[in-house]
């Protein structure tokens, strides 16, 4: 996908610009993390790349190693800062229309805190 894809007014832009708030857990160059504003769990931070991408294949396509790499250990650093290694937690990125993506900028849930249930074929 094209920057002509993405939509500057979702509301995770609207974040990174600054027009709307949010509360931080984690800021770098190429990744905001922070508090879901409805939790499903304990914890429920989502952890978004800074840069353009609608989905996680727009995110591997377009982004450098480096933003790749900050990324997901941003996300481990994030599992470990909450202790989460040690009871277990989920990651979830949802894709496309099929996978109910509301949020048209990519971005991983980290839930963790309490036993999350069974998830579909597990």
């Amino acid at each position: 996908m094209s920057n002509k894809d993405y939509d500057s007014n979702n509301i995770f832009a609207q974040i990174l610009r600054g027009d709307l708030p949010c509360k931080k857990v984690y800021e770098d160059k190429n990744v905001l993390a922070f508090y879901d504003k409805y939790p499903d769990a304990p914890v429920h931070i989502l952890v978004i790349p800074k840069s353009q991408c609608v989905s996680y294949d727009d995110f591997i396509l377009k982004a450098s190693a480096e933003e790749i790499v900050s990324f997901f250990k941003t996300v481990r650093e994030i599992t470990y800062k909450y202790n989460l290694e040690k009871t277990g937690y989920r990651l979830v990125t949802n894709y496309g229309k099929n996978g109910e993506q509301v949020v048209p900028h990519f971005h991983m849930h980290i839930l963790g805190g309490k036993r999350l249930g069974k998830h579909v074929n597990s």
